[in-house]
């Protein structure tokens, strides 16, 4: 006779939920190269947002759901002069620090951009400081915001280490939403039970497909779905924090969990086999690893797996730039993680969709010796036919070395190689590029690009003097860990 009668003995927490809660509350950040990172972090992450605004189909986003309305105390979003409820606040910085596809990035069996969670940190912090300073309470620092950054980013990158989400048709933007949940709870002073319920209610929201960044369905909503996870992360956080109950068994309830659902094997209405599902591997312990080493796009607002495409490209421009016509082929040896997502054929829908193909992002570097957000624009793609005259010509292959590279803990190599080959008989080098400038292998040539990046974007929305002010204060790392948030924002908004 079946059982038609379920027990109702209620789990304990997920032991992943625990471990991101107690790092997310507990873990002293004591790495000196973690926080310094994590400044240039904070740098390049606002540099990308500023440089974002210039672009009316990312800032028609922007501003209150409803016009005209001004929150007292509300959190500012740099670039504007939005004053706005936080969570709004978060996903509008989330929206301009993704759009440009040129804030950071971490590569594993998952990818993402760690730096996306900035979207709530800032917004809480800065909302968190104002309110503090009201009350004649100390206000939050840059140096809190750091951590914040370090914690957010470890949360998304260990989880991201052997866990795909995309091999089960998951984005990668369900790690923003949990890490945003964890670290802004922290912020605003969670208990450990609140920050249980916080977390377990990120894991059972809904989660976004990954429909719409790949062929032949790739779009914009891969530009803003960033803030909206990390917007997300901060309701989660307020709504625990109110004392909502958490769902202790998220991941792993039988049938209903995270792991029957969404990530195992089959989705069948019975109950899954133990062998059939899925669970997380965590491969090491919370720490500052994934902020040490994290890869910052420094050179080129590209997918980050066609960074090093890109970079041989600019090398090859010289040598192709008058020899345009006489291309026969162009081969692209890539590795496999490049091949799955950004390698495509066919006609290319919209600047969200040029900036997701390997071939695209190689040919127009090929033909210009260079590769600007601006170039991915329909206008300019329009009036320069010969970059899909190039993308036909084009040959991609996998190097099983690199594919197995690219995995490696201690390499994390993201290579291409490209070898243009004319009429002739005659051909260029092979140019092979394995690390790319924002590499940590490659940190000291790249930081001074990174900082000159900043300086650069703070200029498209800022006067020279203060544009000056803000580049030096960043660089000033003492100065700038002890200045409190609201004070740093306040320098950020027009």
């Amino acid at each position: 006779m079946s059982n038609t009668v379920e027990s109702n003995i209620r789990p304990d927490y997920d032991d992943v939920i625990q471990e991101i809660a107690d790092y997310a509350l507990d873990y002293e950040v004591t790495s000196e190269l973690a926080l310094d990172t994590a400044r240039h972090c904070l740098m390049d992450t606002l540099g990308c947002g500023l440089l974002a605004l210039r672009f009316p189909e990312c800032t028609k986003h922007l501003g209150p759901r409803v016009e005209g309305t001004i929150v007292p105390g509300g959190a500012r979003v740099p670039g504007t002069q939005f004053r706005l409820d936080p969570e709004k606040a978060a996903w509008d910085i989330g929206c301009i620090i993704r759009w440009l596809d040129f804030n950071d990035t971490w590569l594993a069996a998952e990818w993402g951009h760690p730096s996306d969670n900035l979207g709530g940190i800032l917004a809480v912090a800065d909302f968190l400081s104002q309110r503090r300073l009201a009350r004649g309470e100390a206000p939050l620092t840059i140096h809190d915001v750091l951590v914040a950054m370090i914690k957010a980013h470890e949360i998304q990158g260990v989880l991201a280490l052997e866990n795909s989400f995309n091999r089960v048709g998951l984005d990668h933007v369900v790690l923003v939403k949990v890490a945003t949940t964890a670290v802004v709870a922290a912020l605003q002073g969670a208990t450990r039970e609140q920050m249980l319920a916080a977390i377990s209610h990120a894991w059972v929201d809904g989660q976004a497909l990954r429909t719409y960044r790949h062929a032949p369905n790739a779009g914009p909503r891969k530009s803003w779905a960033a803030g909206d996870a990390t917007a997300r992360g901060v309701r989660l956080a307020d709504i625990a924090l109110r004392g909502e109950a958490g769902i202790p068994g998220a991941l792993s309830a039988p049938q209903w969990g995270f792991y029957d659902v969404l990530f195992s094997k089959t989705n069948r209405d019975q109950q899954l086999k133990p062998e059939e599902q899925r669970r997380f591997s965590l491969p090491q312990p919370f720490g500052t690893y994934v902020m040490e080493n994290v890869l910052f796009k420094i050179s080129f607002p590209a997918e980050f797996h066609s960074q090093t495409a890109c970079e041989a490209a600019v090398r090859l421009h010289p040598e192709v730039r008058g020899r345009i016509d006489e291309i026969e082929r162009i081969v692209i040896t890539t590795h496999e993680s490049a091949i799955r997502i950004i390698s495509k054929s066919g006609a290319l829908a919209n600047p969200a969709d040029r900036d997701h193909c390997l071939q695209y992002m190689t040919a127009v570097p090929l033909l210009f010796g260079e590769l600007t957000a601006e170039h991915y624009e329909d206008d300019f793609h329009t009036a320069h036919p010969e970059i899909d005259t190039l993308r036909e010509k084009m040959e991609v292959v996998e190097d099983e070395r690199y594919s197995r590279d690219y995995l490696d803990p201690g390499k994390r190599s993201i290579a291409n190689a490209v070898q243009v080959f004319f009429r002739d008989g005659s051909a260029t080098d092979r140019i092979e590029i394995e690390y790319p400038i924002g590499h940590r292998r490659r940190r000291e040539e790249g930081i001074p690009v990174l900082e000159a990046k900043f300086h650069n974007a703070l200029a498209t929305r800022f006067p020279a003097g203060r544009s000056e002010e803000i580049a030096n204060l960043c660089r000033d790392a003492a100065t700038l860990v002890r200045l409190p948030v609201h004070d740093f924002v306040d320098r950020l908004v027009i």
